[in-house]
């Protein structure tokens, strides 16, 4: 099969493609990255109702994975009742350029 290296496993996972793909990897973290970016500040409920029927757990989850990160910024708000905000970090939104491109690519070439 001329003179390609197999690919393996291990090669694959040292890649920046395999790293970028660990940060959004996750059923919702692209479409709370993309309504980060079209309507931050946002609150908890308001990602639950953008992404419709997703669990308080789930969300939660996909969030702090986020913000472990280093993609989202979480604000909290000492007020009763609590006040919860989250807006892409610097890192985030560089992320962003990646993401539209994705988009750039699926208008242009949908079936």
């Amino acid at each position: 099969m001329g003179n390609k290296t197999p690919i393996c496993e291990a090669c694959f996972e040292n890649t920046g493609f395999s790293y970028t793909l660990s940060l959004i990897s996750g059923k919702y973290k692209m479409v709370i990255l993309y309504c980060l970016m079209e309507f931050a500040p946002v609150r908890f409920n308001e990602l639950q109702r953008y992404l419709g029927k997703v669990s308080d757990k789930t969300l939660s989850q996909h969030l702090k994975e986020l913000e472990r990160d280093k993609l989202i910024h979480r604000e909290v708000y000492p007020q009763i009742p609590p006040k919860v905000e989250y807006t892409l970090t610097s890192r985030g939104k560089s992320l962003m350029e990646v993401l539209d491109r994705l988009c750039d690519w699926g208008n242009a070439n949908r079936l």
